[in-house]
């Protein structure tokens, strides 16, 4: 149960710089293409923070403490951090990077829940893995 936790605590951590970094992003976007971005960003970022609750909360219900600081979140997460502001495609491109390795982590966090009996927890991460597969498609197609 402990490496599950961990990498639930990661899942956490990463879960909340991608909500960041989209959130980021959709206030500093610029360009003509503005009202767009904006509004992708936006839907994204909205998304992402409704699961990041239910995300700690599932790491509690395994009795741990869910990681909640921003030292805690910049060492466990997989998401880097931004302190730029790129153009706005280059914003595309690099949130479109991020949510398929958003997809990813809750694909193996998830196989791990499985293998623990968290069926409840896998099954939110199924959903989670989902959702950033969803991001990724509409990132990427509005790259092209």
């Amino acid at each position: 149960m402990a490496d599950l936790i961990k990498a639930a605590s990661i899942g956490l951590a990463s879960e909340f710089a991608f909500y960041l970094k989209a959130h980021n992003f959709h206030w500093n976007v610029t360009g003509s293409d503005f009202s767009e971005y904006h509004a992708l960003f936006g839907e994204i970022y909205a998304e992402v923070f409704g699961a990041i609750d239910l995300y700690a909360e599932n790491i509690r219900k395994m009795d741990a403490f869910a990681p909640a600081s921003f030292s805690a979140y910049t060492s466990l997460s997989t998401i880097g951090e931004m302190n730029e502001v790129p153009d706005a495609m280059t914003m595309v491109a690099i949130l479109a990077d991020d949510a398929s390795k958003m997809a990813e982590l809750s694909k193996m966090v998830y196989i791990m829940a499985e293998q623990a009996g968290e069926f409840g927890f896998a099954n939110f991460l199924a959903d989670r893995q989902d959702a950033y597969r969803k991001h990724a498609w509409m990132l990427r197609s509005s790259l092209q």
